[in-house]
């Protein structure tokens, strides 16, 4: 499937739309709620997608294409190991920072936003397991395999939000804890 490129207008929507749905969560919206709030006709939405359920998935599907590209940017920068995780992480909860409680409810309560969520925490899970797997041979006879898998469950748990339940935690906060945690794992004593 060819993927069109998007006009500056549609780009500014997608900016647009994003800021929104961090700040206010997106189910409560219909498509002509959309349209006066960002000042566009319902036509401007449907070019970028046929429904409003698609619509979510486009914008989801943008702002964690740029948060990772953002997060891999930040990482790109440092060479020490041990502060490539932290970095990693930290990045992600800066990328999370703008997403408030009403974009995680939504996100929850939406089955394909929960999916498009859930395949970046998988991703951002591995992306963990590579970097501890580099650090900790170097730092400490710790288990990479171990510490990965731990952390690939605390994003999980930070995805569906049990750990914001259970600590009070936005997503951004704990995925510095995590960062904190596993810094600590494998930093040499």
């Amino acid at each position: 499937m060819a993927v069109r490129k998007r006009s500056v207008r549609q780009e500014q929507i997608l900016d647009g739309l994003i800021e929104l749905f961090l700040d206010e969560g997106f189910g409560a919206f219909s498509m002509a709620d959309l349209a006066e709030r960002l000042q566009c006709s319902k036509a401007t939405l449907y070019e970028l997608a046929d429904s409003k359920e698609q619509l979510i998935a486009v914008v989801l599907r943008t702002f964690f294409r740029r948060a990772t590209d953002q997060v891999e940017a930040e990482l790109a920068r440092v060479d020490d190991p041990v502060r490539r995780i932290d970095t990693y992480l930290s990045a992600i909860g800066r990328a999370l920072e703008p997403a408030g409680a009403a974009f995680y409810d939504d996100l929850q309560g939406f089955a394909p936003a929960r999916e498009i969520y859930s395949q970046n925490t998988a991703f951002a899970a591995e992306r963990v397991r590579q970097l501890v797997q580099n650090a900790a041979p170097r730092r400490r006879a710790v288990n990479a395999g171990f510490i990965a898998a731990i952390a690939a469950q605390a994003m999980e748990s930070i995805q569906t939000g049990e750990l914001r339940e259970r600590t009070g935690l936005d997503d951004a906060d704990a995925y510095r804890q995590l960062a904190a945690l596993i810094v600590s794992a494998v930093s040499p004593r």
